[in-house]
């Protein structure tokens, strides 16, 4: 324990801070010196590819990638499931990705508008329903043209713990796209990839990788699937998610991964309150009539002293005879 906290985390920390400092000065070079073509867009991709090796070889990667590697083609899809934000940063290593994600604060917000923009990245909050109808629009437009960046989606939409495996939104199956799956198997022998956000912060989560032994993954890319004549689009995201779910080795259950960000008591306060009179009907109802389960046992325990103090009475008269 002590290696890793005090030998490998801050050589590592040290190699990534370099990492990103030689990034920045070659990025931004190019970002603002080269006009705007093929050429351009394809350093770009492959300076994020370097930035993203770096992030992997900080944690000690294990990485296999299993099946095809992915071509940029014309209306073609990958989807994926989702773990990490880790989970782009690995894909990214291997081959240039576009993703639709939700923006955050601080400095991943910072490379997410002025470093993974040049791929056409989307961006959204999930909370805003016009965020993702205008993303819905921007992602349709994204995949038909044949010169971007191939886009990567996880339709679960929120980060789940490489157990299992909730619903796929229907975003990515509704757009007459072929749809790559792409797998994503953690082994859990040196440390857990999940990201719960609601605990830690993605510094924080990266902190734990850094002071790990390895990330160990195995990324399996599938054989792309397209929708039926006599199938939904439901049926196809549901055809689709076995596939993942299996290769990966997770059980699929039929769970909104939003659930987690919807507060149903600030969205519905008068349900709450309609629930909580329910449940204190339930609960008169189970109390004897005539008062409460307090007064029963207070008079209970009157008629138990009298009782006790006649008795007693009774023998003392015996002892005077």
């Amino acid at each position: 324990m002590l290696l890793r906290h005090l030998v490998l985390f801050p050589l590592r920390l040290t190699v990534l801070l370099a990492s990103h400092l030689l990034f920045f000065i070659v990025f931004f070079t190019v970002k603002l010196g080269m006009p705007a073509s093929a050429l351009k867009l394809r350093v770009e991709q492959g300076l994020i590819r370097f930035l993203c090796g770096m992030y992997v070889a900080s944690w000690t990667g294990v990485i296999k990638f299993h099946g095809p590697k992915p071509v940029p083609e014309g209306n073609h899809v990958w989807v994926a499931n989702h773990t990490s934000m880790i989970d782009y940063i690995i894909l990214s290593s291997y081959t240039a990705f576009a993703v639709i994600m939700q923006l955050h604060s601080g400095w991943v917000g910072f490379l997410q508008t002025t470093v993974l923009d040049s791929l056409g990245c989307l961006w959204f909050n999930r909370t805003q329903a016009k965020d993702r109808l205008l993303v819905a629009k921007l992602m349709a437009d994204h995949v038909a043209d044949p010169n971007t960046t191939p886009l990567l989606i996880f339709p679960e939409g929120t980060c789940v713990n490489n157990e299992y495996c909730v619903m796929f939104k229907r975003g990515a199956f509704d757009m007459g796209a072929t749809v790559h799956p792409v797998a994503i198997k953690y082994n859990k022998i040196f440390v857990d990839a999940f990201w719960n956000s609601k605990r830690m912060s993605f510094t924080q989560h990266l902190g734990r990788l850094m002071s790990s032994w390895a990330v160990v993954c195995d990324v399996y890319f599938l054989e792309p699937q397209t929708r039926l004549d006599d199938e939904s689009v439901d049926e196809f995201a549901a055809r689709v998610q076995a596939m993942i779910a299996k290769q990966a080795k997770l059980r699929v259950v039929p769970w909104d991964g939003y659930l987690k960000y919807y507060n149903l008591g600030e969205k519905h306060p008068g349900l709450i309150e309609k629930r909580r009179k329910v449940f204190a009907d339930q609960l008169k109802s189970c109390l004897p009539p005539g008062g409460t389960a307090g007064s029963s046992n207070s008079g209970g325990s009157k008629q138990e002293e009298t009782a006790a103090a006649a008795t007693a009475g009774t023998k003392g008269s015996k002892k005077a005879v």
